[in-house]
């Protein structure tokens, strides 16, 4: 099992300092949002080269630090179509240079009508929803495969691939190799929050060996509305039940804290560390 994190939720920025906080911390590696953590690397088109992309590989694999993910989620179906977009050029952009960093994949969520935030919209329940993201992402695979890098997906409930099924055939309308990013927090709403083992193990079932790393997080259930995230480890969440069956599906799977921050950082490290030891 690798244990990772967001880059930007370490509080740092640069690759010497993501390197000290991972060093310190016993981590092995970042989910990397570049335009979050470089002040070089602005949120717009073609703003990765090679070069910078090459540095920072260059430089986590002397230190034995990996980056299984890329991240730049954009939305798909924003009503504002000028921002979809800038958002697809710039996940192309990515996909054109995250071999270079050391890392094959790039990865977004699916997107909502709603625009900004991302949010619960009628219209993301609907067939014309997905037709649109699976079209997007296809665009996408095209450019993936042109350069020899694999587009991800990452479903979650207010969006437009809200549930396991929805995101399968998503990846089935598009037809080609795609990577799976599981949050199964993202999965959760007020009425399945108490079947989340159940919502996981589907998951294992349907994305079988194409999963390519496991968003964690921990919550409380909440009566009546979504469960209430809280830091990993203090919420209500059965954490070795969970563990024990993503281990069981890959002794080797890529665990990614995600908005863990700060002084909780330490705790969850140590909690997913021994329970994975346990189960």
């Amino acid at each position: 099992m690798k244990l990772c994190i967001r880059a930007h939720d370490l509080g740092v920025r640069g690759t010497e300092d993501i390197l000290g906080q991972l060093e310190c911390l016993g981590l092995d590696g970042v989910q990397m949002v570049c335009y979050k953590v470089y002040d070089g690397i602005p949120y717009e088109p073609n703003a990765i080269t090679q070069e910078k992309a090459a540095e920072i590989g260059g430089a986590f694999s002397c230190a034995g630090k990996i980056i299984p993910l890329v991240g730049a989620y954009f939305n798909p179906v924003h009503p504002d179509r000028e921002k979809a977009a800038r958002g697809r050029d710039i996940f192309a952009g990515y996909l054109r240079s995250c071999r270079a960093m050391g890392c094959g994949v790039v990865g977004s969520e699916t997107g909502s009508y709603s625009g900004d935030p991302w949010v619960y919209h009628p219209r993301n329940r609907t067939e014309e929803a997905l037709q649109k993201v699976a079209a997007t992402f296809s665009e996408l695979c095209d450019i993936a495969s042109d350069c020899g890098s694999t587009v991800a997906m990452e479903g979650a409930e207010g969006h437009v691939c809200w549930n396991v099924d929805t995101l399968d055939r998503a990846r089935k309308m598009i037809g080609r190799k795609t990577r799976v990013i599981f949050d199964l927090y993202n999965y959760m709403d007020a009425d399945n929050q108490m079947d989340y083992l159940e919502i996981l193990d589907r998951g294992l079932d349907i994305f079988a060996g194409e999963i390519q790393l496991f968003h964690m997080k921990d919550c409380n259930f909440a009566r009546g509305r979504r469960p209430v995230q809280v830091p990993l480890g203090t919420g209500e969440l059965d954490m070795s039940a969970i563990l024990k069956r993503i281990k069981a599906y890959d002794p080797e799977a890529v665990l990614m804290l995600e908005e863990t921050t700060g002084e909780h950082i330490p705790h969850a490290v140590e909690t997913i560390r021994r329970l994975w030891a346990e189960v």
